[in-house]
């Protein structure tokens, strides 16, 4: 599919709700719960996905619009959220995110963006050149590879216990 910037949005804006819908009031052993040593759970991965909203998209996207000459992004801090949101619960997580994309959401329509601007490039400090487009289009990705990766690990949680199924469930052996 061709990047377009509103059926962009149509995903980025529902990805809080389809993380609240999943995850509020649930136990902690399904929130709180990775898939083992060097993994994130469903907490962890609201967390970075606040970071994300804060230092990630809308921070690099200004850059690329601007008139500035230097266009190189800040590093991310992947593992952030494991010192930012200590001792904050999970609902609080779900609503600054929430309150977070909504803003971003306005901000991202608020440019206006155009194909020429789509084209208009920034530098990632590991991946060197990138455009508005490849930045936009991650974006989506990373939304919905983050919603699989809480609904692998929550899956996860279950794998011995549905006996001799693993075979025919795809999600406990990825």
């Amino acid at each position: 599919m061709k990047y377009d910037v509103e059926k962009a949005i149509s995903i980025l804006e529902r990805t809080p709700l389809v993380l609240k819908t999943l995850l509020k009031g649930l136990d902690t052993d399904w929130t709180h719960t990775n898939e083992g040593e060097d993994t994130w759970s469903p907490y962890d991965v609201i967390g970075h996905l606040i970071h994300g909203e804060n230092t990630d998209w809308i921070p690099r996207t200004h850059i690329i619009m601007s008139n500035q000459t230097n266009k190189t992004f800040e590093p991310y801090d992947r593992f952030a959220q494991f010192t930012n949101n200590k001792g904050e619960s999970l609902t609080t997580l779900l609503n600054t995110f929430t309150e977070l994309r909504e803003k971003n959401i306005r901000v991202l329509r608020n440019f206006e963006i155009n194909s020429k601007d789509l084209e208009k490039k920034g530098i990632h400090p590991e991946l060197g050149e990138v455009t508005l487009e490849n930045l936009l289009a991650a974006w989506v990705v990373h939304d919905l590879g983050h919603i699989t990766q809480v609904s692998r690990t929550m899956a996860k949680q279950y794998k011995n216990e549905v006996g001799p199924w693993p075979q025919y469930l795809a999600v406990l052996n990825a």
